[in-house]
């Protein structure tokens, strides 16, 4: 005799947790933020607690999955950022330079100067993507990884450039004698301070240049969200 089926409804899957996931989630991040903003002493549970607005018994669930990562550590009731996070900014830079690079590329040969993009680390500048144009007699070598003051040289004062005035600044001889460079700021990328730019030796048209860098910049910025 064949099985007999059932015709009524088939029961409907239970639906994923997703709200409770995402308040989880939310909870986890602000609690390592608030661990990132206690600048100078590590904050303990009951801090951590009150930060995020939640029970003791919270912050030690939470702080399992982000202790198992290397996120954060615990030195008896207080806790530290953990070494984990290196791991994870140490791939920021790279993930940076090749979302920037066809804007920087474009510019650089346009313009027949090396174009770079800059990040602002504490209060030094430093260039994580550089292009430098293919088609000109010489040019500026300006390296991945160089640093130099934020208030010094136009990718440094572009970073935190206000918004009044055309957009760009530009510096000549301020890191290199005979030098010319025009910025502007990366701006709408949370996170992140940063300037787009150009370094010549041959003087730069501002008015002529300094739009194609603030297209760049805006065309990084757009790579970037």
């Amino acid at each position: 005799m064949p099985g007999i089926r059932s015709s009524g409804p088939a029961p409907r899957p239970s639906a994923p947790a997703t709200k409770e996931s995402s308040l989880t989630l939310d909870r986890g991040l602000a609690l390592l933020q608030a661990v990132a903003d206690a600048d100078t002493e590590a904050p303990t549970i009951s801090d951590l607690a009150t930060a995020i607005g939640a029970s003791r018994a919270a912050v030690y669930r939470l702080l399992v999955p982000l202790q198992a990562r290397g996120l954060v550590r615990r030195e008896g009731s207080k806790v530290r950022l953990g070494l984990g996070l290196l791991q994870l900014a140490a791939k920021v830079a790279p993930q940076l330079r090749i979302a920037a690079l066809p804007a920087l590329r474009e510019l650089a040969e346009a313009v027949g100067a090396t174009a770079h993009l800059t990040v602002a680390d504490g209060d030094e500048a430093q260039a994580v993507a550089v292009v430098e144009p293919t088609w000109t007699t010489y040019h500026v070598a300006y390296r991945v990884g160089t640093r130099h003051g934020l208030h010094r040289g136009a990718a440094g004062k572009a970073i935190d450039l206000r918004t009044e005035g055309p957009g760009w600044i530009g510096t000549v001889g301020e890191l290199q004698p005979g030098a010319y460079g025009i910025a502007a700021p990366v701006r709408g990328v949370p996170g992140l301070r940063a300037s787009v730019g150009v370094v010549t030796f041959e003087p730069l048209d501002g008015e002529v240049v300094g739009p194609k860098v603030v297209t760049t910049a805006l065309l990084v910025a757009d790579a970037l969200r």
